[in-house]
């Protein structure tokens, strides 16, 4: 078979796409190992590691050290979600952006959320709570703690204009974080917040994200009722 030079590994992963869609290679089958692939495409292995790499993220193939690498028997679509600067996302469904903060204070944090931090106990937070607004009407709640020894310069920022949202996106890199979706009933702090009733059916996002091994901020998002969250696969 006379393959073309592969210069990239976006070509490399083209090819194995082709391959898998055309059902040369079929759901579990074993694929031709790197170095193989390599001398194939007229590339180095390294490239063909990286097309395969990416290929495994997406769920598209298993690979297996010593075993090699098969195409997945069930390929799982993986979503990606980015933290979003929740202006920008008001503003991409036609509305116009508020804000308000409602308070902004260092103080000891529940125990749970120093455990979830993995900060000491005795160890004071920023403390910040604030709506955000479409339209003027109340869109999230945004209750959020932020680690000042991983971000000191958060204590010189008031978050009177700008949100800690968005300030943190272009303040505070992070590495990694975790999500978690669920619903909850409005409590009644909350329907004032939200201009709903209480135990209305609230969606919410709790996230926390990390500086390597350093907290760097947690949050609970509440939407108003009917919020929706969609992403694409």
């Amino acid at each position: 078979m006379n393959t073309p030079a592969f210069r990239n590994w976006q070509s490399v992963q083209e090819e194995v796409l082709r391959r898998i869609h055309a059902r040369e290679w079929k759901p579990g089958d074993l694929i031709p190992n790197e170095a193989d692939l390599a001398l194939e495409f007229g590339c180095a292995r390294t490239t063909v590691n990286r097309a395969l790499r990416a290929l495994a993220d997406s769920g598209l193939l298993d690979r297996r050290r010593k075993a090699g690498t098969r195409v997945a028997a069930q390929p799982v679509a993986k979503a990606t979600l980015d933290i979003a600067v929740i202006r920008k996302e008001v503003e991409a469904r036609g509305q116009t952006y508020g804000y308000r903060l409602i308070a902004r204070h260092i103080t000891l944090p529940p125990v749970v959320i120093s455990a979830a931090m993995r900060t000491k106990p005795d160890r004071e937070l920023l403390h910040i709570c604030a709506l955000h607004l479409a339209d003027a009407a109340p869109y999230a709640l945004d209750d959020r703690w932020i680690n000042t020894t991983v971000v000191p310069e958060a204590l010189d920022e008031a978050f009177q204009t700008v949100s800690a949202n968005e300030w943190l996106l272009t303040h505070a890199p992070y590495t990694h974080g975790e999500i978690a979706f669920s619903a909850q009933a409005a409590s009644e702090t909350d329907a004032q917040s939200l201009g709903c009733a209480k135990h209305s059916a609230l969606f919410a996002i709790d996230r926390l994200t990390w500086d390597k091994g350093a907290s760097v901020t947690k949050v609970r998002l509440l939407f108003s009722p009917g919020h929706q969250l969609r992403t694409v696969l």
